[in-house]
């Protein structure tokens, strides 16, 4: 899943917080496990911790971890919580084109609905769940 790096390593790392909730991870720990910057682990995890899926413990012994049940989770919480979206959010100036704007506008009805079938599916994915292989 290395579409969007940012939720990828969202998903990965409340993953394995999940695998053993009451161990701390500090941002350097999961930036070498997951390839990146700590930075971009501080940036993304906190958004997490602002949407009340993680917990922060500041200081030399600190550390991320999960602030509730991995099966308490679902993968939506993070999807949301990184305002992530199937497609960007237009800031253009609208098109001046009759038929550029119909068609836009019929599209993005489409892609809002398709927007709000992934997350209602997401919601039935719990990280707990989402940990285990899935068999094919």
């Amino acid at each position: 899943m290395k579409r969007n790096s940012r939720l990828s390593l969202a998903l990965h790392s409340v993953a394995h917080m999940a695998s053993e909730p009451d161990r701390l991870r500090t941002s350097a720990e999961i930036a070498e496990h997951a390839q990146t910057n700590p930075v971009v682990v501080r940036r993304v995890l906190g958004k997490l911790r602002q949407a009340g899926i993680l917990k922060a413990e500041k200081g030399h012994a600190g550390g991320w971890q999960l602030a509730r049940a991995a099966d308490r989770i679902s993968v939506a919480d993070i999807y949301l919580a990184l305002d992530e979206r199937l497609t960007p959010v237009s800031e253009d100036a609208p098109p001046r084109c009759s038929v550029e704007h119909a068609l836009e506008r019929r599209v993005s009805l489409i892609m809002d609905q398709a927007e709000r079938d992934l997350i209602e599916n997401l919601k039935g994915l719990s990280i707990a769940e989402a940990r285990f292989p899935i068999d094919t």
